[in-house]
C-alpha cells in the first residue's frame, strides 16, 4: 500500500491554513495552559497530510500528547489529530490508525474518569466526548475511501463493458467476413475458372488453326483473368491481408479498358506514387468503377481519366463522350464507391457532363487518410 494519496495541493495548504488560525485563537485565548505552541506545530503540519499521511499522524499525536504535559489540550487543539486521522483512514491505512489512536483515547477517557471532578455520569460523558470526535473522523475518512474505490471499480466495469462489446463486434465482423469470402470462393471462383479456361481454349484453337482470334475473345480472356486475380484480392480483404489492388496498377487496367474497345487517355498532374495504401487502393477502385460503367453502357466511347494530387487531397475524374444521360440512378457499383470514397472522408459527384456523355469525380483526404 502506498505512503501518499497525493501530492501538496493548495487545498492542503489551505486546510492547514484554517486550522493553524483557529488553534492560534485557541491558544491566544487560553495563555495559561497554550502548549508552548505545540498546537501552532500540528497544524502546520497538515500540509504534509497526504504526502507522509503516517507520519503527520504519528506527529500529531505524539505533539498531542506532549501538550497534555504542559497544558489541557482543548477538543480545538485536537483538530489537527482528527484532520490526520481522517487523511490515514483514507490512505487505507486502517489498522495502523486504530492501534496508534485507540491507546490514546483509552488513556483520555480513563483519565477523564478517575481526575475528574463532579460527579461519575458527567465525567463519563466529559471523557466520551473527544473519543466520539475521534471515530466520527475515522468513520467519515473510511466512508469515503470506500466510495471512492466503487466509483473506481464502476468505472473499470464500464470500460471493461465498452471494450468486451468492441471485442464481440470485432469478432463478428471477422465472422461474417471469413463467411462472405468462403461464399465468393465457392459461388464465384468455379464459374470464373470455367470462363477463363473457355475462353484460352478457343483462343488456342483459333490460333491452331491459323485463324485470327477475334478481339471480343481476347478481351474476354483478360476479363477473366482479371476478375479471378480481383476475386483473390478481394478475399484477401476480406481475410484482413493487404489489398493488391493499387494505383500502381492503373496502367494494367487502362491497357485491358482499351483492349474492350475503349479510347482511354490518362492525365496526370503531381506525384501519386506517395499515396497512402488505402488511398491508392480507393483511387484504383474508383477507376475500375468507371471504366466499367462505360464498358456496360456506352461501349466505343472516348474517356479522359485525370489524376491530380494536392497538398491535401487527390482528385480523380473519369469522364467519357458517350451518350447523354438523364437521371442518374445508382446501382451497387455507383454506391460500393460512393460509400468507398465517403468512408475515407471524401466527396464523389458523378452525371451528365456539360457536352453529354457521363461524368465520375471523387476527391479524397490524404493527410487525414495517412493519419
Amino acid at each position: 500500500m502506498a505512503d501518499s494519496i497525493g501530492r501538496v495541493s493548495a487545498a492542503d495548504v489551505g486546510v492547514a491554513a484554517g486550522v493553524l488560525v483557529l488553534v492560534t485563537i485557541d491558544e491566544l485565548a487560553a495563555v495559561a495552559d497554550a502548549g508552548g505552541g505545540l498546537g501552532v506545530v500540528m497544524a502546520v503540519s497538515l500540509v504534509l497530510r497526504r504526502v507522509a499521511p503516517r507520519s503527520v499522524l504519528l506527529l500529531t499525536v505524539a505533539l498531542l500528547l506532549l501538550y497534555s504535559v504542559y497544558g489541557v489540550p482543548s477538543l480545538v487543539t485536537s483538530v489537527p489529530v482528527l484532520v490526520a486521522v481522517y487523511t490515514a483512514m483514507l490512505a487505507g491505512w486502517r489498522w495502523f490508525t486504530i492501534g496508534l489512536v485507540s491507546p490514546v483515547l483509552l488513556g483520555v477517557v480513563v483519565g477523564g474518569i478517575v481526575d475528574g471532578g463532579g460527579p461519575v455520569r458527567d465525567r463519563i460523558a466529559a471523557a466520551l466526548l473527544p473519543v466520539g470526535w475521534f471515530v466520527a473522523a475515522a468513520v467519515l475518512g473510511e466512508v469515503i475511501r470506500q466510495y471512492r474505490a466503487y466509483l473506481a471499480q464502476a468505472r473499470e466495469l464500464a470500460e471493461q463493458a465498452v471494450r468486451s462489446r468492441e471485442e464481440v463486434a470485432a469478432r463478428r465482423a471477422g465472422q461474417e467476413r471469413l463467411r462472405i469470402a468462403r461464399e465468393l470462393h465457392d459461388s464465384l471462383t468455379h464459374a470464373i475458372s470455367v470462363i477463363k479456361l473457355q475462353a484460352g481454349v478457343a483462343v488456342h484453337l483459333a490460333r491452331k488453326r491459323g485463324e485470327e482470334v477475334p478481339e471480343a475473345l481476347s478481351a474476354i480472356q483478360l476479363a477473366s483473368q482479371d476478375a479471378n486475380r480481383e476475386l483473390r484480392a478481394t478475399l484477401r480483404v476480406l481475410r484482413d491481408e493487404e489489398p493488391v489492388a493499387s494505383i500502381d496498377r492503373l496502367g494494367d487496367l487502362v491497357e485491358r479498358s482499351r483492349a474492350a474497345g475503349l479510347g482511354v487517355a490518362v492525365e496526370c498532374d503531381g506525384e501519386l506514387t506517395g499515396l497512402p495504401t488505402v488511398t491508392g487502393h480507393a483511387v484504383y477502385r474508383v477507376v475500375q468503377e468507371a471504366l466499367t460503367n462505360v464498358v456496360k453502357h456506352a461501349p466505343g466511347a472516348e474517356v479522359r481519366v485525370r489524376l491530380a494530387t494536392r497538398a491535401d487531397r487527390v482528385e480523380v475524374a473519369v469522364v467519357n463522350d458517350g451518350r447523354s444521360v438523364g437521371d442518374v440512378v445508382e446501382g451497387m457499383g455507383l454506391t460500393g464507391m460512393r460509400e468507398r470514397v465517403e468512408a475515407l472522408g471524401g466527396r464523389l459527384r458523378v452525371g451528365a457532363g456539360d457536352e453529354g456523355g457521363f461524368g465520375v469525380r471523387a476527391e479524397l483526404p490524404v493527410e487525414e487518410v495517412a493519419a
